[in-house]
Order: C-alpha cells, then sequence, then structure tokens
C-alpha cells in the first residue's frame, strides 16, 4: 500500500480520487445518452466531491506532480466542461428543429472550446503543488455549477425560452476566459 503516499506512482491517493472523478463523469454520460437526467446529475455531483478532495489530498500528502495536474485538467475537462455540456443539449435541446439543433450545437461547442482552452491556460501557468489567492477567470467547476443551475432554471419553467439559456451559456463560457478575479476556496 505504499503506492498510495508515493508521489511517483500515478496510482497514488490524490490520484485515485481524481480517476474516481473520471469513472463517475464517464457514468454520468452513461445516463445522459440513455435520458435519466437524475442519475446522471447525481453521478456528476459525486465526480465534483472527488475533484474537491484530490488536490486537498495531493497537498496534504505532498503528493502533487505533474502528471496529477494534467491528469486532475482531464478530469475536469470531462467531468466540468463536457458533462455538462452534453447534459444541457441532451435535456433541453435534443428534440429540436434543425435551426434550434445548428444554433445550440454552435453556442454548446463554443462553451466546450472554452473550457478547454481555460484548462490548458491553466495548466500552463500552474506550478505544481502551488495555489494561488484569486483564479483568472471562472473555473470550469463554477462554470458547470452555472449550467447546472441555468438548466434547473429551465425545468421548473422559471425560463422557458431555450435561447435565454443559450445566451447565458455563452456568457458564461466567455467569463471561463475573462480576467475576471474569483476566490480561491
Amino acid at each position: 500500500m505504499n503506492f498510495l503516499y508515493n508521489k511517483n506512482s500515478h496510482f497514488n491517493l490524490a490520484n485515485l480520487f481524481t480517476f474516481a472523478n473520471i469513472t463517475f463523469g464517464l457514468i454520468a454520460i452513461y445516463f445522459i445518452t440513455h435520458h435519466n437526467f437524475f442519475f446522471a446529475a447525481l453521478f456528476a455531483w459525486f465526480g465534483g466531491a472527488f475533484d474537491i478532495f484530490d488536490g486537498k489530498i495531493a497537498r496534504k500528502y505532498n503528493l502533487s506532480t505533474e502528471f496529477g495536474v494534467q491528469l486532475d485538467s482531464f478530469a475536469d475537462s470531462l467531468s466540468f466542461v463536457l458533462v455538462p455540456v452534453m447534459f444541457i443539449y441532451f435535456a433541453i435541446f435534443d428534440k429540436c428543429n434543425t435551426l434550434q439543433l445548428i444554433i445550440a450545437g454552435t453556442v454548446l461547442i463554443y462553451y466546450f472550446i472554452s473550457g478547454i482552452r481555460r484548462l490548458i491556460i491553466f495548466n500552463l501557468k500552474t506550478d505544481v503543488g502551488e495555489v494561488s489567492k484569486y483564479f483568472e477567470g471562472v473555473p470550469t467547476p463554477l462554470g458547470a455549477i452555472l449550467l447546472w443551475i441555468y438548466y434547473l432554471l429551465w425545468y421548473f419553467d422559471t425560463i422557458e425560452n431555450g435561447y435565454i439559456i443559450l445566451a447565458l451559456i455563452a456568457l458564461t463560457g466567455y467569463l471561463l476566459n475573462s480576467k475576471a478575479k474569483i476566490p480561491h476556496p
């Protein structure tokens, strides 16, 4: 069991939490594609919970590595970028007409590219084991939470117009790469 606390092991405790995040993201995608949005959201939130702890464990047990940083961003791209985009598409826009699908697809692809870009820039600026006081731009986990909120606003008929949802998603995509200072928890 020494590998759990070995910084050089790709299967150390922190990375296992990140692998769990990836696993829950994949399970969420399965449920999304089967239109079971309750379980999709549940597993997406499980992934998010594991994302909270992987970095804390890495810092506590001195397990931070370049591999872990890259693995975490891969997990984030799945759980906080792809899963919410697919969730919004399948839950709201899957049965729209062709024009609406093209518009929704364009906005969701824009959000996806913005999220990936944000993660790459974050990795390029991050030193292993360092945590800054502020994020520059909206972090992808917060972006994912905002997309879940937009879905709930649509689901509970607070916002009935899908184009308003798309405008909010586009704005959030823009904010992912903005210069806005967001305090690091």
